[in-house]
């Protein structure tokens, strides 16, 4: 049976590297809360507030974000591995590297959020808005990018083996020649040098 904390007050606290498994938060309020090297593994996230809370090298694995506001918060090198978000307000957000494999978005906006670097490996970002999102060099290989908005977003140097662009919203996206190839092979072009 879950662990549950309900309505608790932890504005501005330093949790440091806490350890948490299978708890239920719910309408908790972390705003300014510090982590690093945190744990929360198998925890489930209720209406909960990040507002400008600061996290470095935690790790939320095979977590449930729920209505959760993480608004000006810093994920600096966290791991969200298995982590799903669903109706998060997740911008502004300042992320710094970090590991995502694995992690659903959903329909999220991430609009304008510097990505870059990332490992979001096999997320599911279907349907989510990344427009004017940049994510140079991460590593979306075998993500879900159905119906996805990139509109002016910045691909180059992402790695995208097995990503499927064909039905992703591209206006303006912006590739490098590896990208671009993709880009056409999926368009039914054959790319040939020389």
């Amino acid at each position: 049976m879950s662990e549950e904390v309900r309505g608790r007050d932890w504005y501005g606290e330093d949790l440091g590297a806490v350890v948490h498994s299978d708890v239920v938060f719910t309408d908790v309020d972390l705003s300014e809360v510090i982590t690093k090297g945190a744990t929360f593994e198998r925890c489930v996230f209720h209406n909960c507030r990040f507002n400008a809370s600061t996290h470095v090298a935690t790790a939320f694995v095979s977590c449930d974000f729920r209505r959760c506001n993480f608004f000006d918060a810093i994920l600096d090198g966290c791991k969200l591995t298995g982590s799903e978000f669903s109706e998060c307000t997740l911008r502004p957000i300042a992320v710094r590297g970090g590991q995502w494999r694995g992690v659903s978005m959903r329909r999220a906006t991430l609009t304008r959020l510097e990505l870059d670097g990332v490992d979001l490996r096999e997320a599911d970002l279907s349907m989510s808005d990344l427009s004017g999102t940049s994510l140079r060099g991460a590593n979306l290989g075998g993500a879900t990018l159905r119906e996805t908005n990139l509109a002016e977003a910045d691909l180059r140097g992402a790695l995208l083996d097995g990503v499927d662009l064909s039905t992703a919203r591209l206006r303006r996206t912006r590739l490098d020649l590896v990208g671009a190839v993709l880009l056409a092979e999926v368009h039914g072009a054959v790319v040939e040098a020389g």
